[in-house]
């Protein structure tokens, strides 16, 4: 469900965000409970975007157990943002594609990976929701492309920051201690967040995102379409219809 602000409170979801228009942005899609799938769709979301590499689409331990038909009517999209093995950007992605300040590299080595990406959301139907594992720079990445394509820039630190408390919060709580990242005072959270944001900064003012997706193969009419979704909310009756509780239902959606 989302509150009055428009944000999203979808149980379990870790680090959910609304962007713009019909996109939001996450962590782990695994991190939903089956009420969360449920008050995403209700809330219109009928397509998610994963960006992980696919060894990264595993259910951990501690990950709710789900009713696996709650996802029906919801497209699940696998489209990462690299490629694994890659030795030159495992060079300069040290331990991994986790700063402002790699997005360049991810872009000059895998354009057509990133257009692959805005062709996904601009066929996508519904409320798109976005995500890695954090949902902080792989998601940073593609949304402040968006940003910049819809001509707000003046989001891009709010949505950083609050990318990066959203994790540093879920850090500090998690059940499952990250291998590399740890919770960060706020202090010395504030020190990252401003050389980050230069980063950011310095990323977008470098790139002019619609030219760059015509010269990998989007349409014009495809970019429209993301510009669309971006400047456009959903309709106020949609999604039609009654929700029916995913234990009443028999694996089709309403």
């Amino acid at each position: 469900m989302l509150d009055s602000s428009g944000q999203p409170h979808w149980e379990g979801a870790v680090n959910a965000r609304h962007v713009l228009g019909r996109i939001y942005r996450m962590g782990r899609s695994e991190w939903l409970t089956t009420a969360g799938w449920e008050q995403a769709y209700a809330d219109g979301v009928r397509t998610v975007i994963d960006l992980r590499n696919p060894t990264e689409r595993n259910r951990r331990p501690t990950d709710p157990t789900i009713d696996e038909a709650v996802r029906a009517g919801i497209a699940i999209i696998n489209a990462p943002t690299e490629e694994p093995g890659h030795p030159e950007f495992e060079q300069v992605a040290v331990p991994y594609m986790n700063h402002p300040r790699l997005y360049p590299a991810n872009v000059e080595y895998f354009p057509d990976r990133i257009a692959e990406i805005f062709r996904r959301i601009a066929a996508a139907e519904g409320g798109i929701v976005l995500h890695c594992s954090a949902g902080r720079d792989r998601t940073g990445l593609v949304v402040s492309m968006l940003l910049q394509l819809a001509g707000r820039q003046d989001l891009l630190e709010s949505q950083y920051e609050a990318a990066l408390r959203g994790i540093n919060e879920w850090h500090r709580v998690s059940p499952v201690k990250h291998p590399y990242e740890s919770h960060i005072e706020e202090q010395k959270l504030a020190e990252h967040l401003a050389e980050r944001v230069a980063a950011l900064d310095e990323f977008v003012g470098s790139l002019d995102v619609e030219a760059f997706l015509l010269a990998h193969g989007l349409t014009q009419a495809e970019i429209d379409s993301i510009i669309g979704k971006l400047t456009q909310p959903l309709p106020p009756d949609f999604p039609p219809g009654t929700r029916v509780s995913s234990k009443k239902r028999d694996g089709t959606r309403p």
